[in-house]
């Protein structure tokens, strides 16, 4: 009994040690420890007056519903290998204007990943140019989780976005897939929003990690 317990831990270890090294955490932050108030100190606005907001027990960052611009803000080091951004996002519409909202790789002009609900579309951006773009229903009030991936394959570097309403089951395959022109520059990771319907966004549960 004793040898089948001593096997079982050293078995438990090995898979910990293995799940250590298969991936790398960059960065992780669900602000459920960070009181109410401005940005936390580990994230760079690029503009935006972001802060943390408490609701019903939960706390997430928050971009208040003006100006009506594009904001972002920056986290994570400076990085330059494959890697996977995700979080979650909400936001809601007003009439028929609509937000947009998204994370990024690879700093400010590098890979976004942007839900665009005027259009229908979820797309990937190179800095403010629009790349490609796929439809998808995004549904107004509910929080969507994006999961951005910039990684080397056999071909060459590769952008891969997914987008899913939470509580829901992510697809098993990328949505959305742009092939990289040459080596991207390193850079941090970041969050973007677009109020553009006058109302506010909500970011929550970012988790940057590299195989």
């Amino acid at each position: 009994m004793k040898k089948c317990f001593l096997l079982a831990v050293a078995l438990g270890a090995a898979f910990l040690v293995q799940q250590t090294k298969a991936e790398t955490v960059l960065f992780e932050q669900d602000f459920e420890r960070v009181s109410a108030g401005s940005m936390p100190k580990e994230f760079l606005a690029l503009a935006g007056d972001f802060a943390v907001v408490v609701e019903d027990g939960a706390h997430f960052l928050r971009l208040p519903g003006s100006p009506l611009d594009t904001f972002g803000a920056l986290f994570g080091p400076s990085h330059a290998e494959s890697s996977l951004v995700e979080a979650r996002f909400q936001g809601t519409k007003q009439g028929r204007k609509f937000p947009t909202f998204g994370l990024s790789l690879r700093g400010a002009g590098g890979y976004r990943l942007q839900v665009s609900p005027g259009k229908g579309q979820l797309e990937i951006y190179k800095g403010d140019e629009p790349l490609a773009g796929v439809a998808f229903a995004w549904e107004s009030g509910s929080w969507t989780r994006l999961r951005l991936a910039v990684k080397k394959g056999t071909a060459g570097w590769v952008a891969e976005g997914w987008a899913w309403k939470d509580g829901t089951t992510a697809s098993p395959e990328p949505q959305i897939r742009w092939e990289v022109v040459g080596e991207p520059s390193a850079g941090r990771a970041a969050i973007w929003g677009s109020p553009f319907s006058g109302t506010p966004i909500s970011f929550d549960d970012l988790r940057w990690t590299a195989p």
